[in-house]
């Protein structure tokens, strides 16, 4: 048993809706890995020797990855870190060692342990690193009813230890990456697994574990996402841009930054702000020397940038009426809430019983709304009812937006209830 070990093992879980537990020691700083800072992996010949190292070890994987959000463009890992039983904490440049599939295959039957999933997928799977098995430790966190479940408030709260965060959004794409950032990195995966297997223990015994099973595996199932229809309309501040020419300025402005971004690797806001944008949409600039007169485009921009944004809020401005984008996305499924009382009254009335009776379930459940069902979810459900609603079409249609079985056995008789709900 690890040290972690018998710390959790002393220490009591605090969830959401306990009982404050007697005062506990303050929890121990954690500033070293057990065996010190790896060597960061950069050449072929390193990475040959650890993943023959680690198809030898044994147990759980613990896995995580940095990317370099708002310095570069996209996700990719600038950094992997991994620790198993056998062959201790590893730290690999995916800049020099760009393909770890031999790595992911010696890795592929065991379980990967992992904190907020999702997050670490897409760039893990781009240098071919994907599970077949995971755990992860965020979402078995919010299934326990944990208020806080980011790594350093799960380690503290459930092993009594104290990680340092003090680097979590540093530019990792950084070359040589500074002694005190491959500390923090390793340490991200020194006691995951004895996280794990304390929360699995936690799982068990509010009779949850089976559920957490069903959420990891759906996980590791999920096929990559699609890509984004329309982008350009998530840019912040976009509700104040209501005609169709200023949302084609948005349009060109948005397009034209991404190109530039990706051509230099640099974040799309260090190129030009979203709110920039949407001043330039607002005011539609008719030359350079107006669009300069704009917050966001200052002195310290050049004559050249400036024309070649100029170049966009005028390619909007030449566009034909019938080029002009639509001002909303095509819906695909039910209106917002906001609108079923007058479209539908007997629909927003059983979405307000359904929305309710979930709540209450969650909160007798200790687990958060989203966990139990998806609100989309809901929404589709009572926006598109089954003709004949019954507990076996419910869980049907259910069942067809994708929710697990554990949250159909849970929801289905609340859910089934709601949908008779006539409003009156």
């Amino acid at each position: 048993m690890t040290d972690a070990q018998k710390t959790a093992a002393d220490t009591t879980l605090r969830a959401t809706g306990d009982s404050p537990p007697d005062p506990r020691p303050a929890p121990v700083p954690l500033l070293e890995p057990r065996e010190g800072i790896p060597p960061v992996t950069a050449t072929d010949e390193a990475l040959a020797e650890l993943v023959a190292a680690f198809a030898a070890g044994t147990g759980p994987v613990a896995v995580d990855a940095e990317r370099a959000s708002g310095y570069r463009y996209g996700q990719r890992a600038y950094l992997v870190q991994l620790r198993r039983e056998g062959a201790g904490s590893v730290l690999i440049d995916p800049v020099g060692c760009p393909d770890l599939s031999a790595l992911g295959e010696a890795i592929g039957d065991a379980e990967w342990v992992l904190h907020a999933a999702t997050q670490d997928l897409p760039c893990l799977r781009d240098i071919g690193m994907v599970p077949t098995r995971l755990f992860d430790t965020e979402l078995a966190g919010r299934l326990a009813g944990f208020a806080r479940v980011g790594l350093g408030a799960m380690v503290e709260n459930v092993l009594g230890f104290a990680l340092e965060k003090g680097h979590s959004a540093v530019d990792w794409s950084t070359r040589p990456l500074p002694e005190p950032w491959l500390r923090y990195a390793a340490l991200d995966v020194e006691l995951l697994v004895d996280l794990r297997d304390a929360l699995e223990e936690e799982l068990r015994r509010q009779g949850k574990l089976e559920w957490a099973r069903q959420e990891f595996a759906a996980i590791a199932a999920a096929p990559p996402p699609p890509p984004r229809k329309d982008p350009w309309r998530r840019t912040s501040g976009m509700h104040k841009v209501r005609r169709r020419r200023q949302m084609a300025v948005v349009r060109e402005l948005w397009t034209a930054r991404d190109q530039v971004a990706q051509r230099r690797d640099v974040s799309p806001g260090k190129v030009l702000g979203d709110a920039a944008i949407v001043e330039a949409a607002l005011n539609l600039p008719p030359n350079s020397h107006a669009l300069a007169a704009l917050p966001g485009f200052g002195h310290r921009m050049g004559r050249r940038q400036l024309e070649q944004w100029q170049a966009a809020v005028d390619r909007a401005r030449a566009l034909a009426e019938n080029e002009l984008p639509q001002p909303g996305q095509p819906l695909n499924g039910p209106p917002p809430p906001r609108a079923w009382a007058d479209k539908d009254p007997v629909a927003a009335a059983r979405l307000s019983a359904a929305r309710a009776a979930v709540t209450a379930l969650a909160e007798s459940l200790n687990l958060p709304q989203e966990n139990l069902i998806t609100p989309d979810t809901v929404r589709r459900l009572c926006w598109e009812p089954p003709a004949e609603p019954s507990r076996e079409s419910v869980a049907e249609v259910l069942s067809g937006h994708g929710a697990r079985p554990w949250q159909i056995e849970q929801v289905t008789p609340i859910l089934t209830e709601a949908l008779l709900t006539d409003g009156d």
